[in-house]
């Protein structure tokens, strides 16, 4: 013991933060920091452990033993046990072994609250601390702007792994080089903004990174926690924020982790039907208590604070908040109500968005829920989660269902394709195309096209426009951009040489073109979430599998008018209403040659006439081109 000085970082007033589940900066004080005590440099851990009788640092400045650094519990029923241990500091690798009242079990564990771990396998936590200095000032300054709800939103998410490859080394790229290669291609292709899978360490590679065990540490694989920082400030430096994939719902059984940490069931719920997870065979959080509860919502302030991230995309929400989730009758039990709702998750979500939007006001929070549950993204002063937005499962499975469809049978399922807007404006959705589309037989979205090879990279080009006229914030999954024809596999590159070929580089022109147009419309990205941006002309002409609407902005005359058309036949001469005088001008066709297609297009402005069709005073005439959407503006 006397080679642990008594020493803390704790106030009184922390501890009563703690206990009551409301202190959301944990990772000042909890781990491990350097520090100088009486001249002395070394050292302060800090752990909770309540059902431990004894708490050791271990590492490799003590020969792994668990004799010599003894932490002290606190006086305060905190459950926390603390120490200075001298001439230990950045560098060291340490455990905590735990010695529990419970049963005799004694457990070996990484820090909880780890800055930087080991590579995978190992496991060790690392003593760590960076004076990472930050460029991004002009960014955090502006990013309001960039960020707000009526901004345009277009999201490559990357697996920072498989992303591009040194093939010849066989290994992925560090954070430096995505810093350089990563950067200048998101900012070449014109999206606003980067989703990172979970970049928080993690065991098991084939888990993507889901399965956290160090959730404050930067995974290893890529490099240091401050070469992380460089790359988010690169980002940052270049316009491009930054959205991190973030996992509250679930975490793994390994012996490091944090499951039975104490020996006790300490950060899973002890009732199996709320603290097991039959189809990730993995641990759930105990959200009823609020020593949890603190450590998952400093969690999310972490990385927007200390990693300057933009947003928090939160994983597998619908699991989160449904008791009976993939479970059977019998295997849960219902709330005090009698409903299936985890009460306690949706206690825990409300006062997550209220901290991170009260600390973080330009950030985002977006949910992963693919359930009908209601205001996941309305405000909690409404009643709602208090999410920025939710991704729009239903209109991603329905459009790629439709999608895949022989267009001769299309018109057979025509409410396919324009059954989400009944349901568009009932929560601020964004339109996912995401990792989980593109794996386990599903098919690469290209690869899910049909047709002869140009009618499939037809068909592509119009499924991205019609994404990116749909109302909604976007969302691609890396690859899709240039027509991956593999499915996505995590231990290999994507397939960059495939833009040698012209239908993939055309296919990677088209996408750079729609983000620019995406970005230079407002009547597409100025009221997305709202009826009040969005027309229809017609949705019921399934005859000719034809679908045109209205795309409006805060000043009418950015408005725009969208024809799909969902079929090989070009449409010559088609009739669509039209809500004032003028003339239309092309402003966008997905059958340029340029970008593989036919050519055929509206060269000339076209004259409204006053007829009245599809409910409107006026109607014009136009070409519509094979499996193509064309972009109209109304002039004067």
């Amino acid at each position: 013991m006397a080679h642990v000085k008594a020493y803390s970082l704790f106030t009184d007033f922390d501890i009563n933060l703690f206990k009551a589940g409301k202190h959301y900066r944990l990772y000042e004080k909890f781990g491990a920091h350097t520090v100088t005590v009486d001249g002395i440099q070394g050292t302060y851990f800090a752990v909770w452990a309540p059902s431990a009788k004894q708490v050791s640092v271990i590492g490799d400045f003590n020969f792994w033993t668990d004799e010599e650094h003894q932490l002290n519990v606190r006086w305060d029923s905190s459950g926390i046990w603390e120490g200075f241990i001298p001439f230990v500091g950045k560098g060291n690798l340490y455990k905590y072994k735990i010695h529990s009242h419970h049963n005799g079990v004694i457990t070996e564990k990484a820090d909880p609250y780890a800055k930087r771990c080991e590579h995978p396998p190992r496991t060790a936590s690392v003593i760590w601390e960076d004076n990472y200095k930050w460029k991004d000032q002009d960014w955090l300054k502006k990013r309001k702007k960039h960020n707000a709800l009526d901004a345009p939103y277009s999201v490559y998410e990357v697996h920072l792994g498989s992303w591009r490859k040194k093939t010849e080394e066989n290994r992925s790229l560090s954070y430096f080089e995505l810093a350089d290669e990563l950067v200048n291609y998101v900012k070449d292709m014109g999206f606003t903004h980067v989703e990172l899978m979970p970049i928080m360490e993690y065991p098991f590679d084939p888990s993507w990174g889901y399965q956290l065990t160090g959730y404050f540490a930067p995974t290893s694989r890529y490099g240091y926690p401050e070469e992380f920082k460089y790359l988010v400030d690169k980002l940052h430096q270049n316009d491009i924020g930054i959205i991190l994939d973030w996992v509250p719902s679930h975490f793994p059984e390994d012996a490091h982790g944090l499951g039975f940490f104490d020996g006790s069931h300490l950060y899973e719920h002890p009732d199996k039907r709320k603290g097991y997870h039959p189809d990730w065979k993995s641990l759930i959080f105990n959200y009823e208590r609020n020593e949890v509860k603190s450590f998952l919502i400093s969690n999310a302030i972490f990385w927007l604070d200390q990693y300057h991230a933009d947003g928090l995309r939160v994983d597998a929400v619908a699991s989160m908040l449904f008791l009976d989730y993939s479970r059977e009758d019998g295997e849960w039990e219902p709330n005090i109500y009698g409903g299936r709702e985890n009460l306690a998750v949706i206690d825990f979500l409300k006062e997550l968005n209220k901290e991170v939007y009260k600390t973080f006001p330009d950030v985002q929070t977006i949910a992963e829920e693919s359930t009908a549950f209601p205001m996941v993204s309305k405000p909690t002063n409404l009643g709602g989660l208090g999410f920025g937005m939710k991704w729009m499962m239903g209109w991603m499975h329905d459009t790629l269902e439709y999608f895949a469809k022989d267009p001769v049978y299309r018109k057979y399922h025509h409410n396919e394709i324009t059954f989400s807007l009944a349901y568009a404006f009932t929560e601020n959705f964004m339109l996912p195309l995401s990792h989980d589309e593109v794996v386990y037989g599903k098919n690469s979205i290209l690869g899910r096209m049909p047709g002869d090879e140009w009618q499939r990279f037809a068909n592509l080009r119009l499924l991205y426009g019609y994404m990116f006229t749909h109302p909604g914030t976007k969302l691609l999954f890396m690859g899709g951009e240039f027509g991956q024809y593999n499915e996505w596999n995590f231990q290999e590159s994507l397939d960059w040489n495939l833009l040698e070929f012209e239908p993939h580089k055309n296919t990677q022109n088209y996408f750079k073109a729609l983000n620019t147009l995406y970005k230079t419309t407002p009547a597409l990205y100025e009221k997305p979430f709202t009826g009040e941006g969005f027309e229809w002309i017609s949705y019921d002409d399934y005859e000719n599998s034809v679908i045109s609407y209205i795309r409006k902005g805060y000043n009418q005359e950015n408005n725009v008018i969208v024809v799909c058309n969902l079929t090989p036949s070009v449409r010559k001469k088609y009739k669509i209403g039209v809500p004032n005088k003028g003339k239309l001008v092309e402003i966008f066709n997905s059958d340029a040659t340029n970008f593989g297609g036919s050519g055929v297009s509206n060269k000339r402005a076209i004259s409204i006439k006053e007829n009245p069709w599809n409910g409107k005073d006026f109607s014009a005439e136009i070409t519509i081109p094979p499996l193509g959407l064309v972009v109209f503006s109304i002039k004067n």
